[in-house]
């Protein structure tokens, strides 16, 4: 199932969606909300020793994915040369049992980023919408970068502009023949869910409105340690 039925065009022929264009989106509304509600990216790029994929943290602002690294990492480095990078971020929603085999599924949205990272020079702010990204109000309350860390710190953006969504939704999708056949079929729902938080054994500060608020179920109770 597809929700996506009028969306804006590809921005380039490499986010085109040929497979299943019909799951395609193209608007800046899915791809911001499919970014936003992720913690991680994971970065795709090629060097002399091969192709990898490495996993990072990851936050928006306005119209730009941003990580931040060590200066001496070999990513980060080779970011900083204007490498080609290939960003995806992924939720799944769902596991889809059809009938057969062959028409399994899977629930999901996805967002895949093409282009060349940027170094930001105004490092505290854009760590200061890291924070903010984790926990609203997080970034009121822990204490900042010194001059050392943000040194030792970059933080890198890239741009929203070439960027194509894919999404699915519903039921499994099983061929007429197969309707008939005595097996179930449906959905397996999946959810990422916030559990109570931990307070280190250390701290004896009175847990914040925004840390109260993560696992807050009418079972789930917020002490300090």
């Amino acid at each position: 199932m597809n929700a996506h039925t009028t969306q804006p065009t590809a921005p380039s022929d490499r986010t085109r969606i040929r497979r299943i264009a019909e799951n395609a989106a193209y608007d800046r509304e899915t791809l911001y909300a499919i970014i936003d509600e992720a913690y991680l990216c994971q970065i795709a790029f090629a060097d002399a020793r091969g192709t990898h994929c490495i996993p990072m943290a990851c936050w928006r602002e306005d119209d730009y994915l941003y990580i931040h690294g060590s200066n001496g990492g070999r990513l980060i480095k080779l970011l900083a040369k204007g490498t080609q990078a290939c960003v995806t971020v992924t939720h799944i929603d769902g596991l889809v049992l059809a009938r057969s085999a062959f028409n399994h599924s899977m629930n999901y949205r996805s967002a895949v980023v093409y282009g060349q990272f940027e170094k930001v020079e105004d490092k505290a702010a854009a760590l200061d919408a890291f924070m903010r990204h984790l926990a609203p109000g997080r970034e009121q309350q822990a204490r900042p970068g010194n001059s050392k860390e943000l040194a030792a710190t970059t933080v890198m953006r890239i741009s929203l502009a070439e960027a194509a969504c894919k999404v699915r939704s519903g039921g499994p999708q099983d061929d007429a023949e197969d309707l008939h056949l005595p097996v179930w079929a449906g959905v397996l729902p999946l959810l990422s869910q916030c559990m109570v938080p931990v307070p280190d054994p250390l701290c004896s500060v009175p847990a914040p409105d925004y840390v109260r608020r993560w696992g807050a179920t009418p079972a789930a109770v917020v002490t300090s340690a």
